[in-house]
C-alpha cells in the first residue's frame, strides 16, 4: 500500500467537473440572507422589517421570536468537562436565532428569504433594529458574566498532574525557565466559503441538508435531538464536493438549522452561500490560547518538571467541539519528551467574539508551540545546544509503551532517529556557516526545530459497505466525508490492491448519511485509521463470502480455498475461479463492517525551519524547510506529501502573518477582509523537503497513524522558533510580521542588543 497513485479526483476537479455547493440548483429553490449583529454585545429591540417585506421577490422575514414560537431547540456542545468545584461545565442554551440579545459581531439575528440571492441581500439591508448596546468583553477574565445566571465567564477548568512532585522538582532545579505566550486567534478561510441548501419533504416529513460538513451521520443526530427534537431518521445530510475545512466545517452552525427550519415553514428548498466578508465575520475561529509556563532542569540539562497554565478564549458560545482544542493541548503538553514531574491546567472562558472550534491540529500546534519555545529559551539561558538539549530528553523506544501522565499512552515511535534524520536532511551541522554568510550580507539567520506529536483517530465508530454486482462493478460506501484529502483515491486503491479489481470498475460513495447505516465522518486525521480499517473489514468479509461460493463452484472444502491476485484456488492444485466469476455465480457480493479504535494513534515528526531576516525592513524569508514524519504505514506517499505541504503552509501562515484582531473596546472584528487578514502565498514559502520514517502503530492492523494535521503541528513552532533564533530573543509575539520584527529589533538596539 506504499506505492504512489496520483489522485483519482483531480481530472474531474481540475477540468471543472466538481459539484460544490454553489453548483447546486434546486428546482423551486429560494435564497436566504442574514441580518447580522453590528455590535459585540447588545439587546435586540424592535425589528422593523416593513421595508424588507416590501422588497420585490421577498417571501419571508424571520426573527428570533418566530424561531422561539416554533419551539425550536438549541445548538449543541458535544464535549463535557467540569468547573473548579466539580460541577458541570457551563453550557448556555444557544439558539440559532436569538430573540433577546446578540453576543458577537456577525451573529445572525434575522433571516430574509427571497426568490433571488440579490433580492434577499437587498432586503436584509433594509431591516432596521433598535439596539441597546451593552459593554463587551473581548479579553478573557474581564467583565461580568455574558450569559444569564453566570456571575463570571469561566465555562470550565481542568487540571492533570501532580502538584506536590512538581514543586519538589522546581525546588531542586539548577535552572528554571519561565515564559508567557499568546497563541493568537486565526480563521480557516477555506477556498469554498460555507453554504447550505435545506429541503423538507412534507409527504415523508424528512429534511435534507446539502453542504460541506465533517460528519453527516453525527449532524443528523445533533439536529434531530437538540434542534428539531425529532427522530434522527427524519434527516439526511449530503456533502458533495467540499473546498476545504481544516476543522471549520465541524461546527453545528446557526445557518444549518435555519435553512432547514425555513424550508419546512415555507415548503420550498432554501439556499444560502456566504460571501467572503460574511465568512470572516460568521465562521467559527481557532486557537486563541494564552499560556504561562515554566520548565525546571538539572545542571546537565535533563528536564525535571513542567508547569503550564492555559487560558482559552471560547468566544460567545460553546461550539459543538469548543472545548476540544484546549483539552487536547492539555493532554499533549509533554510532547515527545520525558518530564518526570508535570502539571497542566486549562480554563475556558466566554467573550464577545466568534465561537471557537478545532482548527487544523486542534491542540497539537498549541502544545508544541509552548514546549518548543520553552526548550529554546532554556537552551539560550543555559548555553546548551538546542538540538542536544532535545535529544537527551526524548522519550526512547525502550520506554514504549509510555504513559505521559497527562492522559495519553504512546505505543510506538523512534523520536531520536526522526530528529537526527531531519537534522541531516536540513544540514543543521552547516548552519553556523550559513548564519555567518547571512551576517556578512547584513541579514539575520535563524533555525527552528519542532519535535511534533498529535493524537489522531480517537475512539469513535466508522462504517463501510462494499458491494460487487454480478457484472463485476463495485461500489464502496464509507461514512467519511472528504473535504479535499483524496479519499476517493485511497479507498479505491485499498479495494483494488486486495481484490484485484480494475480502478475503473470501483465507484466511491461518501458524505451521504443515507448511503449506509452509520459513520463517524472526517476530522482529527481519523479517516485512514477508522475508515480504512472499516473498509478492510468489509473487503475481508467479501473474501470470506467469496471463499464459500468458490468452494461450491470448485467442489472443495472452504478451508482448502486460498485467495490471491483476484483468484480463488484449491491449495496445491491448478483448479481456480476468478473473483468476478464468483460474484456472477452468487448474483453479487455485499458486505459491511465497522470499526472503532481502542485509543488514539500518535503520529509524530521533526520539522526544521530556517529563516533569514532583513533587519532594515523586518521581512522574514523562509529559506529552508524540512519535515520528517512518522505517520505509521504510509498508504500513498504522494497524498502524504500533499497533506504535509498544506499543513506546513498553514502553520507558517499563523507564525508570520495570520491573526483575527478585535477592537478591545467595541469588540469589532478589525480583520474582516483579505485586505486586513493576510495568508501565505506561493512566494512566501520555499521548496518543502519531506521524508518519512514510518514506525507502524501497534493499535491497528494497517499500522497507520494519520497525517492530515502533521504539517501544521510541526510548522507553527518551527517557524516562530526560527525567528526567535535569528533575533536572539524570546520576546516576540505572533504573528511575526515585518512591523513586529522591526519593532523588536528597534527595542533591542535601544537596549544594547537585548530585548526590553
Amino acid at each position: 500500500m506504499s506505492a504512489s497513485w496520483l489522485r483519482d479526483e483531480d481530472p474531474r476537479l481540475l477540468t471543472g467537473g466538481g459539484r460544490f455547493l454553489d453548483d447546486i440548483d434546486v428546482p423551486g429553490g429560494v435564497w436566504a440572507a442574514f441580518v447580522r449583529s453590528p455590535h459585540a454585545h447588545a439587546e435586540i429591540g424592535k425589528i422593523d422589517a416593513a421595508g424588507a417585506r416590501n422588497t420585490p421577490g421577498v417571501i419571508a422575514v424571520l426573527t428570533g421570536a418566530d424561531y422561539r414560537a416554533d419551539g425550536m431547540g438549541f445548538l449543541p456542545c458535544q464535549d463535557s468537562c467540569t468547573r473548579r468545584d466539580g460541577t458541570a461545565m457551563r453550557a448556555p442554551e444557544h439558539p440559532a436565532l436569538p430573540h433577546d440579545r446578540a453576543r458577537f459581531v456577525g451573529e445572525p439575528v434575522a433571516m430574509v428569504v427571497a426568490e433571488t440571492q440579490q433580492a434577499a441581500r437587498d432586503a436584509a439591508e433594509a431591516i432596521s433594529i433598535d439596539w441597546s448596546v451593552l459593554p463587551s468583553v473581548v479579553a478573557v477574565g474581564e467583565g461580568p458574566g455574558l450569559h444569564s445566571g453566570f456571575d463570571d465567564n469561566e465555562a470550565f477548568y481542568a487540571m492533570v498532574g501532580d502538584p506536590e512532585n512538581l514543586q519538589a522538582a522546581f525546588d531542586g532545579a539548577a535552572h528554571v525557565v519561565e515564559q508567557t505566550l499568546c497563541d493568537q486567534r486565526v480563521t480557516a478561510n477555506t477556498m469554498e466559503p460555507r453554504g447550505y441548501v435545506g429541503d423538507y419533504d412534507k409527504g415523508t416529513g424528512r429534511f435534507t441538508l446539502r453542504g460541506g460538513v465533517h460528519s453527516p451521520h453525527t449532524l443528523c443526530r445533533q439536529l434531530a435531538e437538540h434542534v428539531f427534537r425529532l427522530p434522527s431518521d427524519r434527516f439526511r445530510v449530503v456533502t458533495g464536493d467540499v473546498g476545504g475545512s481544516f476543522g471549520m466545517r465541524g461546527a453545528v452552525y446557526p445557518e444549518i438549522a435555519l435553512v432547514l427550519w425555513a424550508a419546512r415553514r415555507l415548503g420550498r428548498p432554501v439556499k444560502w452561500v456566504a460571501t467572503r466578508s460574511e465568512a470572516l465575520l460568521a465562521d467559527d475561529q481557532g486557537r486563541d490560547i494564552f499560556s504561562e509556563a515554566a520548565l525546571a532542569l538539572d545542571r546537565e540539562g535533563s528536564f525535571l518538571g513542567l508547569r503550564v497554565d492555559l487560558t482559552a478564549n471560547l468566544g460567545a458560545w460553546l461550539g459543538v467541539k469548543g472545548p476540544r482544542s484546549p483539552l487536547n493541548a492539555l493532554n499533549l503538553m509533554s510532547g515527545v519528551y520525558r518530564f518526570p514531574a508535570k502539571q497542566v491546567s486549562v480554563r475556558g472562558c466566554f467573550t464577545n467574539t466568534n465561537p471557537v472550534s478545532p482548527y487544523r491540529g486542534a491542540g497539537g500546534p498549541e502544545a508544541g508551540l509552548i514546549v518548543e519555545r520553552l526548550i529554546d529559551k532554556a537552551a539560550r539561558q543555559t548555553g546548551l545546544d538546542p538540538v542536544e538539549l532535545r535529544r537527551r530528553n526524548l522519550i526512547r523506544p525502550q520506554d514504549m509503551p509510555y504513559d505521559t501522565g497527562l492522559g495519553l499512552t504512546y505505543d510506538s515511535g523512534d523520536f531520536a532517529v526522526v530528529m537526527d534524520k531531519a537534522a541531516e536532511l536540513a544540514d543543521v551541522a552547516g548552519f553556523t556557516e550559513r548564519r555567518a554568510q547571512s551576517a556578512a550580507n547584513g541579514c539575520l539567520r535563524g533555525l527552528g526545530i519542532c519535535n511534533a506529536i498529535e493524537q489522531t483517530a480517537r475512539p469513535g465508530i466508522e462504517c463501510a459497505v462494499l458491494e460487487i454486482d454480478k457484472d463485476g462493478n463495485a461500489v464502496v460506501r464509507v461514512g467519511t466525508a472528504s473535504q479535499g484529502q483524496g479519499h476517493e483515491t485511497i479507498w479505491r486503491r485499498m479495494v483494488c490492491d486486495r481484490l484485484g479489481l480494475s480502478p475503473e470498475s470501483v465507484r466511491i460513495v461518501d458524505g451521504d448519511s443515507d448511503a449506509l447505516p452509520g459513520g463517524g465522518g472526517t476530522f482529527n486525521s481519523r479517516s485512514a485509521v477508522s475508515g480504512g480499517m472499516a473498509l478492510m473489514g468489509a473487503v475481508e468479509k467479501i473474501v470470506e463470502r467469496g471463499r464459500d461460493v468458490a468452494a461450491d463452484m470448485l467442489e472443495a472444502a472452504a478451508t482448502d480455498i486460498v485467495f490471491e491476485d483476484s483468484v480463488f484456488a484449491v491449495a496445491g492444485t491448478d483448479r481456480s475461479v476468478a473473483l468476478l466469476q464468483v460474484a456472477a455465480e452468487a448474483g453479487g457480493l455485499a458486505e459491511s463492517a465497522d470499526y472503532s479504535p481502542d485509543s488514539p494513534t500518535l503520529p509524530n515528526g521533526t520539522h526544521i525551519c530556517e529563516v533569514e531576516i532583513d533587519p532594515e525592513t523586518g521581512r522574514v524569508d523562509i529559506v529552508s524547510y524540512v519535515a520528517v514524519d512518522d505517520v505509521g504505514t504510509p498508504l500513498n506517499p504522494v497524498l502524504l506529501d500533499g497533506q504535509i505541504h498544506g499543513g506546513v503552509a498553514q502553520g507558517i501562515g499563523q507564525a508570520l502573518m495570520e491573526a483575527v484582531v478585535f477592537d478591545p473596546d467595541s469588540g469589532q472584528n478589525l480583520t474582516g477582509s483579505f485586505m486586513d487578514y493576510a495568508m501565505p502565498r506561493a512566494d512566501d514559502l520555499c521548496s518543502i523537503r519531506t521524508d518519512s520514517h514510518p514506525v507502524p502503530t501497534t493499535l491497528n492492523p494497517l499500522g497507520v497513524k494519520g497525517a492530515g494535521e502533521a504539517g501544521t503541528v510541526g510548522a507553527l513552532p518551527a517557524a516562530i522558533c526560527a525567528v526567535c533564533d535569528a533575533l536572539g530573543t524570546d520576546e516576540i509575539a505572533m504573528p511575526a510580521t515585518p512591523e513586529t520584527v522591526w519593532k523588536v529589533l528597534t527595542r533591542m538596539s535601544e537596549h544594547g542588543g537585548k530585548s526590553a
